[in-house]
C-alpha cells in the first residue's frame, strides 16, 4: 500500500464539515467503551462485554439491515460465569433499536487507533476539494449517502452476517471515488514502504486506482484470509457510489496543474 500525506489541490473555502466530520469521528471514538485498552491492544473481559453491547446495540448488522428482525438475545455488557467458564452475559435487548438509523451511528464508530486514524487521514486529504467543490451542504448529504450505499450494499452481498459493520470507510471511499472523478490528474505525496519509506508524487488516478484495485480484489477474497474482519465490498460499492454522484460535476470542474511526471528522493517538494 501507498500512504497518502498531502495533495497538490488547493480549496478556495474552508472545508468545515470535513474537519467536523473528523472531530464527530474522534470524539466518538474516544467515547467508546475500551477506547483505552485499544491503543495496546489490551482489553479486559468487563470492557470487551461492555463493547460487543455497545456496538450491537449502535452498529449496523448486515442481517438486521436487510431482514429487519432484531435477535431476541444481545450481550448485555455485563460477566457472568457459565459452564464453560466466565464469559460475556447475554440477555433480551433493553433498547430499541433503528437498523437504518444504526447505519448512520455505525459511521462514527471504529475499531481502534489504526482503524479510526487511517480513515481520518483519508478524509482529510481528499475531503476538502470534494467539499470545495460540492458546497457545505450537499458535501454532508453526499457522505451521508455514499456510507449508507456503502452499508446496505455489504448487507446485501452478506444478509446473514451478524457482525456488526462499523466505520467510515464506506463513506470515505465514496469521497475516494468523487475524486478520482473530478481531479485524476491532481498530484498526489505518497510514501511508498521500500526499505524505507520513499516518497512519490504520483497523479490521483494512479493512487485512488491502485487503492480500488486492492479493494476489488480483497472483496473477491484475494489476498486475504477467511478470518479477515474489513468490509472490503463496502470499500468498492462507496467508491463506486461517489464515482456516480460526482459525475454530473466532472465537466465544471476546474483541473489543478498536470503532473509532468514522477518525483522522488531530494527532488520532491511538497510545493511542486
Amino acid at each position: 500500500m501507498v500512504i497518502p500525506v498531502h495533495d497538490v489541490n488547493p480549496a478556495s473555502r474552508t472545508p468545515w464539515v470535513t474537519y467536523a466530520l473528523i472531530a464527530a469521528n474522534v470524539l466518538v471514538f474516544l467515547s467508546m467503551p475500551g477506547t483505552a485498552g485499544s491503543v495496546t491492544g489490551e482489553r479486559g473481559l468487563a470492557q470487551l462485554c461492555h463493547l460487543h453491547a455497545f456496538l450491537d446495540h449502535y452498529a449496523a448488522v448486515p442481517q438486521e439491515l436487510i431482514h429487519h428482525q432484531l435477535p431476541r438475545l444481545v450481550p448485555t455488557g455485563e460477566v457472568g460465569i457459565g459452564t464453560g467458564g466466565r464469559g460475556c452475559v447475554i440477555g433480551p435487548p433493553g433498547y430499541d433499536k433503528s437498523p437504518a438509523l444504526s447505519v448512520f451511528t455505525g459511521m462514527f464508530l471504529h475499531g481502534g487507533w489504526l482503524h479510526l486514524l487511517g480513515n481520518m487521514l483519508f478524509l482529510l486529504i481528499f475531503g476538502n476539494n470534494i467539499e470545495d467543490r460540492m458546497g457545505h451542504i450537499r458535501f454532508a448529504l453526499f457522505y451521508v449517502v455514499c456510507g449508507y450505499a456503502a452499508s446496505y450494499g455489504f448487507a446485501l452481498a452478506n444478509s446473514d452476517s451478524s457482525d456488526p459493520l462499523i466505520g467510515a470507510s464506506g463513506a470515505i471511499a465514496g469521497v475516494l471515488g468523487a475524486y478520482l472523478v473530478l481531479y485524476p490528474k491532481a498530484r498526489v505525496w505518497v510514501l511508498v514502504p521500500f526499505l524505507v519509506f520513499l516518497p512519490l508524487r504520483l497523479p490521483a488516478w494512479l493512487v485512488l486506482g491502485f487503492w480500488f484495485a486492492l479493494q476489488a480484489a480483497y472483496s473477491s477474497g484475494e489476498g486475504v484470509t477467511e478470518a479477515g474482519t474489513v468490509a472490503y465490498a463496502a470499500h468498492v460499492v462507496g467508491f463506486l457510489a461517489g464515482m456516480l454522484l460526482a459525475w454530473p460535476l466532472r465537466a465544471g470542474t476546474p483541473q489543478p496543474p498536470e503532473p509532468r511526471g514522477l518525483l522522488w528522493g531530494r527532488r520532491a517538494r511538497p510545493g511542486q
